[in-house]
């Protein structure tokens, strides 16, 4: 059933997405965020693991106050929430934090402890996809870090397409960057990045389960490392 969403159905959503990821393919990280601003306005975000905040202050440069959204998980590096805190005092951002329906106790409780251990797709599903959801209820598009360098299951990943699972038009921005472009940006820029990645981690997540990643390893090889999973759930 096809339905509609602020004077576009969800069918023409997704053929603007599927258009827009064709005719923006070579285009510049700034260029898709503006067309997105343009295409979008207020009903556009940024989502951060604030990992970095590359994509936040790109699209900071297109639209000052953007929102950018973050999910606290409760199982987050002190120096994650740190970053966030940073990035919500010195950046022309407006960050709103999502939390999960059950705080980490209430989930211990309900579920057991240590649910990251024992399913940690659901323990994902609980703490991440599920809070996204309900949090990207108010917006049509919205955009992410994602890199098509940082693992095999990313490398397809369109600089704009449809997120079928929201009906959403999902942007990626910096698809099309290598880690040396990401480097260069924050040089160049000053751009607020997680401490722990000086500290050995190439993407950080959830503590229990992110670790240090050896020479030679890609990026997501400390994510959920021993264990068959690549994906919290956020991206397919």
């Amino acid at each position: 059933m096809t339905t509609v969403q602020k004077g576009r159905t969800t069918d023409e959503l997704k053929a603007l997405a599927e258009q827009a990821g064709r005719d923006l393919e070579e285009a510049s990280a700034l260029e898709i965020l503006q067309w997105a601003v343009d295409t979008f306005g207020k009903q556009f975000c940024v989502t951060s693991s604030m990992e970095d905040a590359v994509v936040a202050h790109l699209a900071s440069r297109v639209q000052k106050g953007v929102d950018v959204v973050f999910l606290d998980t409760g199982y987050h590096f002190p120096e994650t929430i740190g970053t966030r805190d940073a990035v919500e005092a010195v950046m022309d951002v407006n960050v709103i934090t999502l939390t999960p329906r059950r705080t980490v106790a209430e989930q211990d409780a309900e579920y057991g402890p240590k649910l990251h251990d024992r399913d940690p797709d659901l323990c994902c599903k609980l703490r991440k996809v599920q809070p996204l959801e309900e949090g990207l209820t108010g917006y049509r598009a919205w955009a992410t870090g994602l890199r098509r360098d940082e693992s095999v299951t990313r490398a397809g990943t369109p600089v704009v397409g449809w997120d079928d699972k929201r009906q959403k038009v999902k942007i990626s921005p910096i698809a099309r960057w290598t880690q040396d472009d990401v480097d260069a940006y924050i040089a160049e820029h000053g751009v607020l990045s997680n401490p722990l990645l000086m500290d050995g981690y190439a993407s950080v997540g959830c503590a229990p389960c992110t670790r240090r990643v050896q020479a030679g390893e890609d990026a997501r090889a400390g994510r959920w490392a021993g264990s068959a999973k690549t994906e919290c759930g956020l991206h397919g």
